[in-house]
């Protein structure tokens, strides 16, 4: 039976996305930069109107339909982890600070090989050298086995993305062979093309032992390969919402066979404006699928998705329930002038000169990582730049050159927040503090992955007032010093809302005074 309508592809209209004023003065020197990005570039799948993405989709009469029984439930407890007590279980998962939520979650492994998943899985993960699973994979994996629907709460790096691969694959090789013309069995759906490509190559590494085949989606590459290799019948689909909704409505793939999604860094993705676009893939699935959701953080519109959506839920929580960093991150925290920034990172960047690290520099325009990139480079260090209008072949090598450490500077904007799957960056620049603090979480957790440590500097400055208190409670919360400069702003803009709203902005070297405390930037 068909259960997807078929609709004619949608195009959405173009759209520009916004420079920014170009970095003047400092060190690095003035000048127009030598670099003026790529031309035609492809539209965002999420820059595209959501109206016009699958509106031509009609969800099946689920009531109305006898649905092919598939098999969820594979978990066998190890016999070591049904014998240890109560208590032994709270006191792992307090050290490791999981909290759980939900009726008749199992106890979580402590070692790979109480998870008893299979040989070919095993195989695999000694091959990849891993020595213990993390928290969240070691309480993920014996709910998402079980067949439970699951929520995610952890931050990035923490190794949530082989907590969901692993269980899909085990899923996978459980039912009925795909053939031609099925489509995908495990969905995962992403925010960006970077993480896509990242859940892409764990899903290889640990899919090809089973000839399991992957096809990963996403809007600024040809449709006509990607359309090449869905046509291959592939288990596994990783797309981002919009691309995924032109296959679907051109009848390109379907729906029909899935019984295992994923929603990874469903913040994010609601913060992209991708929600419209999920819903209506969501709506195409089977209701009784399994489905697995992990959000770096537990905002409200986060939680009213899982509520619908998911069913018989087990929410995992790592960390604290309110935003936090990861607390192997050394934050420090510099508030300054907006003319004072390029001066600061340039006596950065000298200071580490002679034992050059990867250093990943966060701008907040196209237009500034452009300029960042040339002034840098042309200061003597070693630099590339990564931002929405690059090629994608483009970014690919940039990456792939920062990884080896051809080059140990990157310069980026926010397409390299999350999915850059990059263990050994030492350092993290916010040369420009994102519009919401919680970016600043995602940007930062790009150090001090898989339990390494690392650095973050950020240049705060008069402009970025308003996100002042939320960055004191984060410092705060991870047991970092704060800035008295912030500390005093962050009181200010929480006692006069007011007087910001009335002046909008106060001089450069006194932007105001709370409590007999002058907050000068000199």
């Amino acid at each position: 039976m068909v259960i997807a309508a078929h609709m004619v592809e949608s195009k959405g209209p173009s759209q520009k996305q916004s420079g920014g004023s170009r970095v003047g003065g400092g060190k690095f020197g003035g000048g127009v930069s030598k670099i003026n990005g790529a031309r035609g570039f492809q539209i965002p799948d999420h820059k595209k109107k959501s109206s016009d993405l699958g509106s031509g989709l009609v969800a099946p009469q689920w009531d109305l339909i006898t649905l092919a029984p598939f098999k969820k439930e594979l978990y066998q407890e190890h016999p070591k982890v049904t014998a240890r007590s109560k208590r032994k279980v709270e006191a792992y998962r307090s050290k490791r600070n999981i909290t759980v939520s939900g009726e008749d979650v199992p106890n979580p492994i402590q070692k790979f090989k109480e998870s008893n998943f299979p040989d070919y899985c095993m195989k695999e993960i000694k091959k990849q050298g891993y020595d213990k699973p993390t928290p969240i994979q070691a309480q993920a994996w014996p709910i998402a086995m079980s067949g439970k629907d699951l929520v995610g709460v952890a931050a990035t790096g923490s190794g949530k993305t082989l907590a969901f691969i692993l269980p899909g694959i085990v899923h996978i090789n459980h039912q009925t062979p795909v053939k031609s013309g099925d489509g995908p069995i495990v969905v995962v759906l992403a925010p960006t093309r970077e993480l896509a490509q990242q859940i892409q190559q764990v899903a290889t590494q640990f899919g090809q032992s089973t000839g399991l085949r992957n096809v990963c989606v996403y809007g600024g590459e040809s449709k006509h390969t990607q359309l090449q290799k869905l046509r291959k019948a592939p288990q596994i689909l990783i797309a981002t919402p919009g691309r995924l909704l032109d296959f679907l409505g051109n009848g390109d793939t379907n729906m029909n066979r899935c019984t295992y999604l994923v929603l990874d860094e469903a913040d994010r993705m609601l913060d992209m404006g991708f929600e419209p676009q999920i819903r209506k893939i969501i709506q195409l699935i089977r209701p009784d699928r399994q489905t697995v959701m992990f959000s770096a953080t537990w905002p409200r519109e986060v939680k009213q998705l899982a509520d619908e959506f998911q069913k018989d839920v087990v929410m995992i929580n790592i960390g604290s329930k309110d935003l936090s960093a990861n607390h192997n991150i050394h934050q420090i925290v510099e508030v300054c002038r907006e003319d004072e920034k390029e001066q600061k990172l340039y006596d950065l960047l000298m200071e580490r000169k002679s034992k050059m690290s990867k250093t990943l520099i966060f701008a907040s325009t196209k237009r500034q990582v452009d300029d960042l990139t040339w002034k840098i480079s042309d200061a003597g260090f070693q630099c590339y730049g990564m931002h929405g209008d690059k090629k994608q072949i483009d970014r690919n090598r940039v990456l792939q050159q920062f990884k080896k450490d051809k080059h140990p500077i990157l310069v980026a904007t926010d397409v390299a927040a999350r999915g850059l799957d990059v263990d050994d960056i030492e350092i993290v620049v916010n040369y420009d503090f994102p519009s919401q603090v919680e970016d600043y979480v995602h940007r930062i957790g790009r150090t001090a992955r898989r339990g390494n440590t690392g650095t973050s500097y950020t240049f705060f400055t008069q402009s970025d007032g308003g996100q002042a208190r939320k960055l004191v409670n984060i410092l705060k919360e991870a047991n970092q010093e704060v800035n008295p400069k912030l500390e005093t702003l962050s009181q200010m803009t929480q006692t006069t809302t007011k007087r910001f709203n009335v002046y909008g902005t106060f001089s450069p070297e006194e932007i105001g005074k709370v409590g007999g405390n002058i907050i000068r930037f000199d």
